[in-house]
């Protein structure tokens, strides 16, 4: 296992952080540098607050990357992620600015983020984005999350 020394919160209590800006969003080395995989973190839970309104707003992220030299640390994704609770900003805005801060953090060959939001006055969001097309003889699954339906 390589040295995790330099982790600030994994193995320790952290504290939500107070904004996206002010997380703390951590990286480990790759141990399979070399190898084409892809990993997806699922995020079904995700909440952020209208801008206008204060409202709070709903959505399921799907995020998929193939690392180079880094992977995320998951718990710090985690807390990245939690942190947009008390956050304002559209749909859009939050989808990527996740998107690039993983990209800014990881430099990976590939990254894609489905937003799946749910409606906010009548109208679901939904926002996507990839980094470019996926690398030659990526398996790459569906994100399989179904669109909004209403009631019924």
């Amino acid at each position: 296992m390589s040295d995790l020394s330099h982790l600030s919160q994994l193995g320790r209590p952290s504290a939500l952080p107070a904004s996206p800006d002010q997380a703390v969003l951590e990286r480990i080395a790759n141990p399979h540098p070399g190898t084409l995989y892809l990993v997806r973190f699922t995020q079904p839970e995700f909440t952020s607050l209208c801008p206008v309104t204060g409202q709070p707003d709903f959505a399921h992220l799907v995020i998929d990357y193939v690392p180079d030299g880094w992977l995320v640390e998951s718990k710090s994704l985690k807390l990245y992620l939690a942190s947009f609770r008390n956050h304002g900003a559209f749909h859009e805005d939050c989808t990527l600015a996740i998107a690039k801060r993983l990209i800014d953090t990881l430099r990976p060959l590939w990254l894609r983020i489905g937003g799946y939001w749910f409606p906010r006055g009548g109208m679901p969001i939904d926002v996507f984005y990839q980094s470019g097309p996926p690398p030659e003889g990526l398996w790459l699954p569906t994100q399989d999350v179904a669109p909004y339906r209403g009631r019924g």
